[in-house]
This record gives C-alpha cells, structure tokens and sequence, in this order.
C-alpha cells in the first residue's frame, strides 16, 4: 500500500488530570529558573478506517488521591465525550506500565492490550528493587496486566510493529526499559504520539531528559528516532505538556480544554 492509500486517521489528546510543579523537577540537573512548569496527564484516541485505537488509559480516582494529583474527569468519561464505548473497546496501546498510563485497564473489558516484550521484563524483573526505577509503578497495576497475559489478552511487540495500515508503534527505551511511542498516518502526514518520550516539548527540542529514567542514552538518541518517524517536529505531539491543549484546535466548544485534534495542524 502506498502513502497515497494509506488510511487518514483521526487523533485526539483527552485531557484526564493535572498537577503543579516546577521547572526543576522535569530536568535532569535541574533547572537555573525557579518557575512553575506544570504537568498535564492524557489519553489518546485514534479513530478511522473502521477502527478505533485508545492509547494509553490513565489513572483514576484512587490513584490520584494516593498520589496528589488532580483528576479532572475519569479517562472513560473523557473518551465517552467523543462517543467511545470502553466496553466495546478491543484495541489498547499501553505506551508503558507507569501509572499513568495503565491505570485504568480494567475499564476496557474486552481490549487486548499491546505492550512491549521490554516493558514487561522491565516492570516485573530485577530493577524494580530500586525506588528511582519503580516509583512510577503501581504494584496491583502491573500484576493485573500480567493476570492480562494469562488470559491471552497481551498482544507483545518486540521493537516496531505495523497494528493497521498507517498505524504502528515502535520501542524507544530510555524512560522505562521497553517505552513505545505510536506513529499515525492522518491528513496532514505522520503524527508521533510521543508519549514519555519526550514530556515536554522542551525535551525534544532542547534535548533535555526528564528526571525519572532508566537509561539517558537512550532517552536522547529517542529524540533523533521521533524525528525520523514524524513528518515534522510539528507532526511530533508530547505526553504531558499543557501546551498541546493550546496549539491545537478542539474538536467542538463543549470540549475546548477537553480535547484537541491532532490530526489539524497547529495553531501555533
């Protein structure tokens, strides 16, 4: 299938949850401007041909309060706004175990989940004796994917992967062990959910590394990969920035600082 056939799909960021923070914590050394910098937290959704993909399915209420973070609304709720039916749901790309990123799995009864070989050996082996290395995982979510593996609903990838045509995820490291990003054929080209690969825009354009990593190297040679499989660094959308929510259009007034559509181009 050429480019020119490839499906155009639709891409949305659904904002779930928010916290404040400074500039220090989401540099490694630090920061020399003591300014606020703070954190928002998104799942995605990938709808065309046919098909919907959700991307990554956030926290919830329970792990929000043990971690002080804010919820803003249920990732379910978030994606029923755009008239997605979790339940109904049989395609979930885990980016990556953190919290953040898994921890409503449960709410997608009949998904299989795909996940890298990597992520998995990471989540459940020898490194998650250290604090810097486990902090960002919640021990119940992880054993629950694995309880997901058992009932033949992990689909593994080990590297890049083609899920449909025009829509493929490819292994990055450096965050955690087997982080993957998803790259996206739509209307305007190849867009790249970047997800923890790079946190900010800041990161990849600065080529600068967040504090929680496993492996810095990889980090920031995953900048360079981001870039090849994006067809621009417009084209390249961070996992946590609040300035996704301003660059991009919202697919309605009633979801203005909800959702934004990835697939236009920015407005900035």
């Amino acid at each position: 299938m050429t480019e020119a056939t490839l499906p155009e799909y639709e891409v949305y960021a659904l904002r779930y949850g928010t916290r404040d923070a400074k500039r220090a914590n989401h540099f490694i050394g630090g920061d020399p401007h003591d300014a606020p910098m703070p954190m928002d937290y998104y799942v995605w959704l990938v709808r065309g041909n046919g098909k919907e993909f959700v991307v990554d399915t956030g926290f919830g209420p329970e792990v929000a309060a043990k971690r002080g973070r804010t919820l803003l609304r249920h990732p379910a709720e978030a994606l029923a706004m755009l008239g997605v039916d979790v339940t109904a749901v049989s395609d979930v790309i885990i980016t990556h175990l953190h919290y953040d990123h898994v921890g409503t799995f449960d709410s997608f009864p009949v998904a299989r989940f795909h996940l890298q070989d990597d992520e998995m050996a990471y989540a459940t082996g020898r490194h998650m004796c250290y604090r810097q290395f486990n902090h960002g995982y919640e021990v119940d979510e992880v054993v629950g994917m694995v309880r997901m593996v058992y009932k033949n609903r992990v689909h593994f990838h080990k590297g890049s992967a083609e899920l449909a045509a025009g829509l493929s995820v490819h292994r990055i490291g450096g965050h955690t062990h087997g982080l993957q990003c998803v790259r996206v054929h739509t209307k305007r080209g190849w867009v790249v959910l970047a997800s923890d690969c790079s946190h900010y825009y800041e990161h990849f354009e600065k080529k600068r590394a967040f504090t929680t990593v496993f492996h810095v190297g990889e980090l920031i040679d995953g900048y360079s990969k981001l870039d090849m499989l994006a067809d621009s660094s417009d084209h390249i959308v961070p996992g946590h920035d609040p300035l996704v929510m301003q660059r991009y259009v919202a697919p309605s007034a009633r979801l203005e600082g909800i959702a934004v559509c990835l697939h236009e181009a920015p407005l900035v």
